[in-house]
């Protein structure tokens, strides 16, 4: 018999299971694939990243890097995993998507204390249980949540970018180069330069080119979530472009910081390709997450300079992400709101990007332990990053309740910032968050 139930085997999942089995807890795992497929999913391993293969930034003053500092602290599994399969990526960790799932999905199979159940989970477990079944939950898990909670589930539509072979890329045109970096003829992402004729032929492609129909998201679509529903954070090229023909060089095209060695001046605007796997074979689109149909992704991606002979590897594609309604069902140590020995965890509680989904499962994982062994539960500080993310999702006005990822737009404000520089204030609250974990783990 086990003391806690997991269920779903992913980011957040994988990392709660972890956690509560080092905690001393016995752990049933739960992962309904591959028995049952999610449609965006591949492979049967544990925490496969189904969009992008980046982490977000390392840098210390960077509230991505603020959390994986925190994640460090609080002995983060998949954090480890992470940087064990990171690729070259700037600034950035990004990783090898299969390197990374297969150690995941190993040092949680060889955990003497968890046991990796593939089945699907169709109620709400009896007993101590984390709820970790991600953007993806199945239909019929769905259903028992929305029993549970009284409340309607939310929804947001989330989109892929493609990725494309490495040696089909036209390096006669495109050209190696980080951000800023002028001096590194080797840098970590493959640019592809356009003119100001070559941007605008390509916007009214993509402007006019045909999108796959949301018939798989029927269901959400009569309960009046239609395809404009989108997180702002993972909007498809073809929604960006509709709000103006220069909006995509101010956004996921912007130029700055780069400049075409072809001219040596900045082009009006790029498309950048980061490395997708160890071997260095495979780039995906930067930004370039889309829900066009698979002929026209390969006819209008072919106009961007460098790509006009890709071979896609892997189209972009679209599918329906679902969180719950967290301000009003959670509290800041991820219990239900009804329920002591229930934890939500992951994207389904609304807190968005990869490591914002580790972070949630870690929490869960810990604060289930120590319900377990009847101790008080960690409720995280606010001026840390994931104790912000954690009263976000929980005191957030649900009628404009978004998914929202780390940022230090959502800590506390801090005196004597305010004629700091940006960088500077940035690092100021960096320092006060790890400075107030350090202090809740000593006083613990």
């Amino acid at each position: 018999m086990a003391d806690l139930t997991v269920v779903g085997g992913g980011l957040a999942g994988s990392e709660a299971a972890w956690q509560a089995a080092e905690n001393g807890l016995e752990v049933a795992l739960y992962e309904m694939r591959p028995s049952v497929s999610t449609g965006a999913h591949e492979t049967e391993y544990l925490a496969e990243l189904v969009c992008s293969n980046s982490l977000g930034s390392n840098l210390p003053d960077r509230a991505s890097g603020v959390l994986k500092n925190e994640l460090r602290r609080l002995k983060s599994m998949l954090l480890e995993c992470a940087e064990a399969a990171a690729l070259p990526a700037g600034a950035a960790l990004a990783v090898d998507r299969g390197i990374f799932a297969r150690q995941v999905t190993e040092r949680i199979q060889n955990h003497p204390r968890i046991k990796i159940i593939r089945e699907e989970i169709t109620e709400i477990p009896h007993g101590l249980a984390i709820i970790a079944s991600g953007p993806l939950t199945s239909d019929k898990l769905s259903k028992a949540i929305e029993h549970l909670s009284g409340r309607e589930r939310l929804f947001f539509f989330d989109a892929i970018a493609p990725i494309v072979a490495r040696d089909s890329i036209n390096m006669q045109i495109a050209f190696r180069g980080s951000r800023y970096d002028q001096s590194d003829e080797d840098g970590d992402y493959i640019n592809c330069p356009f003119t100001k004729d070559e941007y605008y032929h390509f916007v009214d492609a993509l402007l006019h080119a045909e999108c796959i129909e949301l018939r798989s998201f029927e269901e959400a679509i009569r309960t009046g979530v239609t395809a404009g529903h989108f997180f702002e954070g993972c909007l498809p090229v073809e929604i960006i472009a509709e709000r103006g023909k220069d909006s995509l060089a101010f956004g996921p095209m912007r130029p700055v910081g780069l400049k075409d060695p072809r001219t040596g001046r900045r082009p009006y605007a790029i498309v950048q390709l980061r490395q997708d796997n160890l071997a260095g074979n495979l780039y995906n689109l930067v930004g370039f997450q889309t829900n066009l149909k698979y002929p026209e992704q390969q006819r209008v991606f072919r106009l961007i300079p460098g790509l006009e002979k890709a071979e896609f590897v892997r189209y972009g594609q679209m599918h329906r992400n679902t969180f719950i309604a967290s301000p009003k069902l959670l509290r800041p140590t991820l219990q239900f709101i009804d329920r002591d020995d229930l934890f939500f965890a992951g994207q389904i509680t609304g807190v968005e990007g990869y490591m914002g989904n580790i972070a949630t499962g870690l929490l869960a994982g810990i604060n289930a332990a120590l319900f377990h062994k009847r101790q008080p539960l960690i409720t995280l500080p606010p001026t840390t990053m994931l104790g912000a993310l954690c009263h976000y999702v929980t005191h957030a006005d649900l009628k404009d309740f978004q998914p929202m990822k780390a940022n230090f737009g959502i800590l506390p404000p801090l005196e004597g910032t305010k004629r700091l520089g940006k960088r500077e204030r940035a690092k100021a609250y960096a320092d006060r968050a790890l400075a107030d974990l350090e202090n809740m783990l000593v006083t613990e």
